[in-house]
């Protein structure tokens, strides 16, 4: 038995926030469904500190290592050198086979880089996905490119996302395509029974109005765009039929603006960052969502959400062209007439509201460790 378990690949999951952990949660269940083939670690850089905690309790996941990075105002090039200092001496002391690291964040760029220095193979989840734009989004777009040109296996989320691997010269055989764990994650969390508890800001909502879920944080939206999506809901809650609620970024080149902007009106909840359990119950519940998350456009589609994207271009077209959602930009005028349209015609709105989900059904993490145990330690 020693013998066995000492052949078993040395698997490091590695994530820093709270949309990588969602993401990353259905892998680490898989791989722990398999403790004879897999000796499995999980290492957070607490990119993002509260928020992560929150997901690692909704799906019981205990890191065995904890880097504990945050910092206040810290900037990409902080978080990337952190992680470069930090994660090393872990992988020089475990020497894993393999990291797996999901997304496009500054926490995933920095572990490839560390990893490839270090001479551990990467695979990385959610590769592919392209805007073909530098500036949009910001960093995300390099970041992800740096950590697919990086990896070792790539788990491509749809095919489209597989076709850019292709064309950047990626071998073949090195491609697996999976569909996107975060509707593992999101079917697992939407079956469970949950209702807002006493107090809850939540049960403060009007069930006799439309919901319209508002989540945009992203960092080139900083300034201006943010200004025109205030802009925009200020609008769109002037109507009797709606109300909106808005989860605010901490960051406080988000908070502060969104707050000035609209924190006066009645039918608009600004709400801190909710929790995953949360997040899920306001999409159930809401009929639009304006966001400029790409999990938000992968999740929204599987609950008939139609989606509004608040960004000038997506790296996921496949729910444009799918029919689940649509690219708005910042523009308060398109934003209310796009928005208007869903809420006034109801054809259009089932639409989209009935159109499939290219992103995947939900057993995206299975095929991610098949695919791993395929390919050998």
């Amino acid at each position: 038995m020693p013998e066995a378990q000492a052949a078993r690949p040395r698997i490091l999951v590695i994530f820093g926030t709270r949309p990588e952990a969602i993401k990353m949660a259905p892998v680490v269940q898989e791989l722990n469904r398999h403790p004879t083939r897999f000796d499995t670690r999980v290492c957070v850089t607490a990119q993002h500190r509260q928020m992560l905690d929150q997901v690692l309790a909704l799906f019981d996941i205990e890191p065995e290592i904890d880097l504990d990075l945050m910092q206040p105002g810290q900037t990409p090039s902080q978080v990337a050198a952190r992680v470069l200092l930090n994660l090393e001496p872990v992988l020089q002391s475990w020497r894993p086979d393999w990291i797996l690291v999901q997304g496009d964040t500054t926490t995933v760029m920095a572990a490839t880089l560390c990893a490839h220095h270090n001479r551990v193979r990467v695979g990385h989840v959610e590769a592919g996905l392209r805007s073909f734009d530098r500036a949009n989004p910001f960093p995300e777009e390099m970041n992800r490119v740096v950590a697919d040109h990086v990896s070792d296996l790539h788990f491509a989320p749809t095919p489209g996302a597989r076709d850019n691997l292709l064309r950047e010269g990626i071998s073949g055989d090195r491609i697996h395509v999976t569909g996107n764990t975060v509707i593992d994650a999101l079917l697992q969390v939407a079956s469970r029974m949950w209702e807002p508890p006493q107090g809850d800001p939540l049960r403060g909502l009007d069930p006799g109005k439309r919901w319209i879920l508002v989540t945009a944080h992203r960092r080139e939206n900083f300034g201006q765009p943010l200004q025109g999506i205030c802009t925009a809901l200020r609008v769109l809650a002037g109507r009797d039929d709606v109300q909106v609620i808005y989860p605010v970024h901490l960051n406080p080149n988000v908070w502060e603006p969104v707050h000035q902007s609209l924190a006066d009106l009645p039918d608009i909840l600004l709400l801190p960052p909710v929790d995953y359990v949360r997040l899920v119950y306001l999409m159930k519940k809401s009929t639009l969502v304006l966001t400029d998350s790409g999990g938000v456009q992968e999740e929204a589609p599987s609950l008939g959400l139609p989606v509004l994207v608040l960004r000038e271009v997506t790296e996921r077209p496949e729910g444009v062209e799918a029919g689940t959602a649509r690219v708005v930009g910042t523009d308060p005028e398109r934003i209310i007439a796009e928005a208007t349209r869903l809420l006034d015609d109801e054809a259009a709105y089932q639409a989209m509201a009935r159109a499939v989900n290219p992103y995947g059904d939900g057993r995206a993490a299975q095929r991610i460790i098949e695919a791993l145990g395929s390919f050998g330690a």
